[in-house]
């Protein structure tokens, strides 16, 4: 059948986008105040293929559809939408202008997609946004893909849903894990490159990935060059998400139409093989259409007033992501969105999770106050589909919104920034943040338990693609962003972060050895914390962005992953890889429950004691840099899955040496050594069986900016 004698039939309002079934391609969008819809179907992916242009005549409720009977994946489309162009009323339709589908599941190249063509108004005439432009963009317009999701083969896989409990999630970019010439893959920065590194996560021993931003997004949104280098910046990150439903395509080694969607399937398949999650963090609280003098690509050509939350003054966003608009989560319309994307990358592409950029805008209404009951998170939380998924909340947003421990809708998690604030503190050796650490420890129970969530609620960090990397904390007083080209005045100023006495790199041979051992007793706390665990990649090594933290426009050797290190930094590695094996061996670290503090009813030991130096009840308003604790194992009060051994653990931040007196070991039990970080690898960390028994069961000295953890054993 030559492209084009296809026969067009009503087709169905459901399902949305463009769907594969027996007869044909089922079409179906959304627009309630569109006067006419026009489906321009590409014969293929090249810029001069044949097109036709089917006006849509079927409408059911305000779903236009059509079915192009005999028609079958590979070819292309898009849409022209008209309707009133009238700003002040928040209309903003132009026929000139093509539309990507929102329900798309596969862009042609955006690699050279120049958002200059899109604008739908004149930018020479006054008022700018005001005007109308009727130049037409249909030959500068990335092309969406039918895809058949069909047509792989999984062989048996399903996402894994391990509880969050015994999870420890390393967060990393797609790209930048093997972009670097040095990363020893055949296929750097793509989806095959992650499958490459698997060997490399298994010997790590994180059981989930999380990915930073994979729905398409365009590269070159940022008109901007670094100053010292000339080089022209991009969205490297890609927190501005031009199709939800497509994986991104320059990601993929494979170039061929669609082969995006198949690449990023054989990753998940493959890292599920392995055991591993793959949790997506996903980006609903703006879109790449920006304010009103942004592109029109998508949703703002399809109904902008449904779709976005509005000023007042219809002509203008709110903008709440400070990123130009925000998405109108709690519009019903887009609240079925929202539910069909994340059920997409669960049923068909198998994710285990989802991190929600700026989650706090998801709970804010048409007018953009915050709700107490939001439908959308609350949908988000109770979904069937999604009720084995992990549900991971960036609890704040750009307007003001900050909800870390009041999160609502039941379930969900959230990045716990009160954590990483108060462990850099701690380590730092601020002053009275003993009390601050104890409470990060056991699971923040000031922001969790009033609300009856649990410890594992709280996805503890120390550091995350938004700031400095764990070497650069320990290696720099300041941001050095000058790369970024806005004159250092982008990134975060409170980092509570110490270089020790040089600014940066040194080779002062006394000053590194602090800093690592800084690195390990960070990554130890982290390890030993009740709640998730997430691991900025990289940390386990060293890496560093030269104290850049804002690197959300850096593709290139300041982000990417620098694998020499690897061998450079081996004892921190090893170091860090135990530490989480140590971890996972011990329920006692990934209980399910709050501390009580209270005697269990088989022993006369609270599940957990806190002591100062002297083995004395601390005073929390002293000026303390040493704190201890001890952990009671036993099952019946942990509520763990099995018994574990019984822990002490000591803090010293400060700068002496610190003699702790140790409570007593169990009956016909003695303490042994297992973590001392400021001995040299590998005796900072002993594998089971090797621990090593202490000279006294009354004393311990700890060096200064130490942890020691001690276990108890038959002797």
């Amino acid at each position: 059948m030559a492209f084009g004698n296809f026969t067009v039939d009503a087709g169905k309002a459901i399902p949305m986008g463009a769907a594969v079934t027996e007869e044909g391609v089922n079409f179906a969008i959304f627009s309630r105040h569109a006067k006419s819809v026009t489906l321009i179907l590409f014969e293929s992916a090249a810029p001069d293929s044949l097109r036709v242009e089917i006006p849509l005549t079927k409408k059911t409720g305000d779903i236009w559809h059509c079915l192009i009977c005999g028609l079958r994946a590979g070819p292309c489309y898009l849409y022209r939408v008209d309707g009133p162009y009238a700003p002040e009323r928040g209309f903003r339709f132009n026929p000139h202008k093509t539309l990507i589908d929102p329900y798309a599941k596969g862009l042609t190249d955006l690699s050279n997609w120049d958002f200059s063509k899109c604008v739908g108004f004149d930018p020479k005439q006054p008022g700018k946004d005001l005007s109308y432009s009727y130049a037409d963009d249909i030959a500068f317009q990335s092309r969406c893909i039918i895809i058949d999701d069909d047509d792989f083969d999984w062989q048996g896989d399903a996402p894994l849903n391990y509880p969050l409990r015994f999870s420890v999630i390393y967060e990393t970019h797609v790209k930048g894990l093997t972009a670097h010439p040095n990363s020893g893959v055949q296929h750097p920065g793509t989806y095959r490159g992650v499958i490459e590194k698997i060997p490399f996560f298994k010997d790590l021993g994180v059981t989930s990935l999380e990915f930073l931003p994979i729905q398409e997004f365009n590269e070159k949104e940022y008109p901007r060059v670094n100053p010292r280098t000339g080089d022209i910046l991009t969205n490297y990150w890609g927190y501005s998400t031009v199709a939800f439903f497509a994986p991104k395509g320059s990601y993929a080694a494979d170039r061929s139409t669609g082969g995006q969607v198949r690449e990023f399937k054989e990753m998940v398949r493959e890292l599920h093989k392995a055991g591993i999650e793959v949790i997506l963090d996903i980006v609903f609280n703006h879109t790449a259409e920006g304010n009103e003098q942004g592109p029109t690509f998508s949703f703002r050509g399809l109904d902008n007033p449904i779709y976005y939350i509005l000023n007042e003054n219809k002509r203008y966003y709110q903008n709440y992501s400070g990123c130009g608009n925000t998405v109108n989560c709690n519009h019903p319309v887009v609240r079925s969105f929202i539910l069909d994307c994340l059920r997409y990358w669960v049923v068909e592409m198998h994710v285990d999770g989802f991190r929600f950029d700026l989650g706090s805008i998801l709970g804010r209404d048409q007018h953009g106050h915050l709700m107490e009951n939001p439908p959308t998170l609350e949908r988000i939380a109770e979904d069937p589909v999604l009720s084995a998924t992990k549900i991971i909340a960036e609890a704040w947003d750009a307007g003001g919104a900050y909800q870390v421990g009041w999160f609502p809708g039941g379930r969900w998690a959230e990045w716990n920034d009160r954590y990483r604030d108060d462990i850099r503190k701690y380590w730092r050796g601020d002053p009275k943040e003993t009390r601050h650490l104890a409470t990060r420890l056991s699971g923040s129970s000031d922001l969790y338990l009033r609300d009856g969530r649990k410890p594992f609620h709280s996805i503890n960090f120390i550091t995350s693609h938004d700031g400095f990397t764990l070497r650069d904390l320990v290696s720099y007083n300041g941001k050095h962003n000058e790369d970024n080209g806005e004159e250092n005045r982008d990134g975060g100023d409170n980092n509570n972060s110490y270089n020790y006495g040089v600014e940066g790199s040194s080779i002062d041979s006394i000053l590194e050895v602090t800093r690592e051992q800084q690195l390990k007793n960070f990554i130890a706390t982290l390890m030993i914390s009740l709640g998730t665990p997430m691991l900025l990649g990289g940390d386990e090594f060293g890496r560093t962005q030269r104290g850049n933290n804002n690197a959300y426009c850096q593709d290139n050797k300041i982000s990417w992953y620098d694998w020499s290190f690897l061998e450079k930094n081996k004892n921190l590695y090893h170091f860090a890889k135990e530490m989480i094996a140590f971890r996972r061996r011990h329920p006692g670290f990934m209980r399910p429950e709050f501390f009580t503090g209270r005697e269990g009813s088989y022993n006369a030991i609270p599940d957990i004691s806190w002591f100062d130096e002297k083995g004395i009840t601390p005073d929390w308003e002293k000026i303390s840099y040493s704190l201890a604790l001890r952990i009671d194992g036993s099952k019946a009060e942990t509520l763990a899955d099995q018994d574990d051994n019984d822990f002490f653990i000591m803090f010293n931040a400060s700068l002496d040496q610190t003699v702790f007196t140790l409570a007593g070991a169990p009956h016909k039990r003695s303490w042994f050594r297992v973590v001392d970080t400021s001995l040299n690898s590998p005796e900072d960390i002993l594998p089971p069986g090797s621990e090593k028994p202490l000279a006294s069961q009354l004393k311990y000295t700890v060096k200064a900016r130490t942890i020691a953890i001690l276990i108890s054993k038959s002797v």
